[in-house]
């Protein structure tokens, strides 16, 4: 599944208290270079959490550190708990939540002896699924706030600077440097938006948790409306349920002196904003399908970001265009064999006499189960017959727990007019369907 946005905004039931430390140095060294996952355009970090090692979503458009599925690390203990009430996204009510006070965090040298953590403790609410991979957490502006943070979409790093002139005036020559504004703990800029012939500004908040390359509210300003040519579709997931919308072609977004030619716009329903507390003029957000060209850097304490093209930079936006949706399931065992790299000592033979070749052996694996989440309507997976619940058998020909979920995704967008044929399982019935990817944008 492809999963866009996953949280853009986390609001209490109580006043936040700001008076943590923040991350530290464990050591001299004037950075610390931290290895991340990029899935769907999203980026996972391990952190421990009062020892234990648990997978993070990083994301720019949260304030609180928030804890998600824990069913398989029951050793995490927590300090100091408080329940709260927690709203954000989507067009369902708050949910149940935990404050936790004084817990250590730590990563790739970096720590923090006193962070505030929030616990969903809804287990249904559950990122991992449409992820692929496990997702245990969501980190955001504590991770930004006291240093310069580089992110390196093409080599897949994160480092984290001290303060030092000489790494500076490195930065200065080699990236373009723009104001930022951090508001509610989240950072902001202005790009410029042109929809049909009309240009206008856009105040819009940098939010690598989201995958799209771009939101925009409808009527937050009179020049934001839907084009003619859209679809409707599910955005993705928030703490307060699903979140619906649409999708669109524009004819360009700038930023700075970066331009980007028909991106693939979204336009979340005003249901799935409603409990969103907005900042002044704020329209929209950029997300990491835009973000993740560039080599970028947040520097929250001087209220700016520097921002270099890489190699990603002049790719064409694509999206979806089966109109189905994978989740991962689960797990399943899998019988498989496997070649033996011994030599045989005896041989033996079948009934008719003929020699076998006894050089493989059975083993049992753990495979991922994907089924269908949502289906499109109107959608080529749709007309074909596919529904949700359906569980995937194979691709093209290709056993289905043989691909990651981020390759099926790829797969799903990769071009138009091409051919895919799906065999699922459904009410314990093997069937087959065929459809052709077809863009309506």
């Amino acid at each position: 599944m492809r999963f866009p946005t996953v949280i853009a905004l986390l609001l209490l039931s109580q006043k936040m208290l700001f008076a943590q430390g923040g991350f530290q140095f464990e050591t001299d060294k004037n950075k610390v270079v931290i290895p991340f996952q990029l899935i769907n355009n999203l980026i996972f970090i391990p952190i421990e959490v009062n020892g234990i090692s648990l997978n993070f979503l990083l994301d720019s458009g949260v304030d609180e550190t928030i804890l998600l599925s824990l069913d398989d690390k029951e050793a995490v203990s927590f300090n100091t708990i408080q329940k709260i009430k927690m709203r954000g996204l989507g067009s369902e009510d708050a949910i149940e939540g935990l404050k936790s006070s004084n817990n250590t965090l730590s990563f790739g040298g970096l720590i923090d002896r006193h962070h505030e953590v929030y616990i969903v403790l809804d287990q249904s609410f559950n990122f991992s699924s449409h992820i692929g991979i496990p997702v245990n957490g969501i980190i955001g502006y504590h991770f930004f706030k006291d240093h310069l943070i580089e992110i390196n979409y093409d080599r897949k790093k994160i480092i984290v600077y001290k303060e030092n002139p000489r790494i500076r005036k490195k930065i200065a020559k080699k990236f373009t440097a723009f104001a930022i504004t951090i508001e509610k703990s989240k950072p902001y800029t202005i790009g410029a938006v042109t929809i049909s012939d009309t240009v206008f500004p856009a105040k819009l908040l940098l939010d690598i948790g989201n995958s799209d390359a771009l939101w925009l509210f409808q009527n937050s300003k009179n020049n934001i409306t839907v084009p003619e040519k859209h679809f409707e579709d599910f955005l993705g997931k928030g703490f307060s349920g699903d979140i619906n919308g649409k999708r669109a072609k524009i004819s360009k977004f700038q930023l700075q002196d970066f331009e980007f030619y028909n991106p693939i716009i979204s336009f979340p329903d005003s249901t799935s904003i409603k409990n969103v507390n907005m900042v002044v003029d704020r329209v929209g957000s950029i997300g990491g399908e835009i973000l993740k060209r560039f080599t970028l850097i947040f520097d929250y304490p001087n209220n700016s970001m520097f921002l270099k093209t890489g190699r990603d930079f002049k790719t064409p936006f694509n999206y979806n265009m089966s109109g189905v949706e994978f989740q991962n399931e689960g797990l399943q065992w899998v019988q498989e064999t496997v070649p033996l790299q011994t030599i045989l000592l005896e041989n033996t033979y079948d009934a008719t006499g003929e020699k076998q070749q006894n050089n493989f052996k059975y083993k049992f694996s753990l495979k991922p189960v994907y089924t269908i989440a949502n289906v499109r309507k109107n959608s080529p997976a749709a007309e074909s017959g596919l529904q949700k619940g359906d569980v995937l058998i194979s691709i093209n020909g290709t056993i289905g727990y043989k691909y990651q979920l981020q390759e099926i995704n790829a797969l799903l967008k990769s071009e138009e007019g091409k051919w895919i044929t799906m065999e699922v399982e459904r009410n314990g019935k093997k069937l087959k369907f065929h459809f052709q990817l077809k863009s309506i944008l």
